[in-house]
C-alpha cells in the first residue's frame, strides 16, 4: 500500500471542521501542529510590532494514495482556501516508506479495493 502526505495550513478557527471533513473523506487520523505562521504575497500587517494575522495550524495527514485527491479537495473546500487570500493552503507529497501504519492498512484494505 502506498501513501501520500497531505500538509495543510489552516486558519485555527477552521481546524476542527477540516479535521472532520478529512476523516469523512478517507483520512484515518492527523497530526496537528498549533500556531504555525506564514506569509503570502502580501507582507503581514503589524501594529506596534504585533502581527495582526490570525493564527494557523499545520495539519498532517498520511493518506492512502487512492484516497488522497478526495481528501485534498475536501480540505480545500471546507477550509475555503479559494474563497479569500490567506485562508489556507494544502498540498500532497509522495511518501517513499512508512512504519507504524499496520492498523491503518488493515482498516483501509477493503476501502481501497472498492475504489479500484
Amino acid at each position: 500500500m502506498h501513501f501520500k502526505l497531505i500538509m495543510a495550513l489552516v486558519e485555527d478557527k477552521r481546524t476542527d471542521k477540516v479535521l472532520d471533513a478529512a476523516r469523512n473523506g478517507g483520512a484515518t487520523g492527523a497530526t496537528v501542529i498549533p500556531q504555525a505562521r506564514g506569509e503570502g504575497l502580501q507582507k503581514s500587517k503589524t501594529f506596534f510590532g504585533l502581527t495582526l494575522e490570525t493564527q494557523r495550524d499545520m495539519l498532517l495527514f498520511l493518506v492512502e494514495e487512492h484516497l488522497a485527491r478526495n481528501v485534498l479537495e475536501t480540505i480545500a473546500e471546507v477550509g475555503a482556501f479559494d474563497e479569500s487570500p490567506g485562508a489556507g493552503i494544502a498540498f500532497q507529497i509522495d511518501v517513499e516508506d512508512a512504519v507504524g501504519v499496520t492498523q491503518q492498512i488493515k482498516s483501509l484494505t477493503n476501502v481501497v479495493e472498492e475504489e479500484l
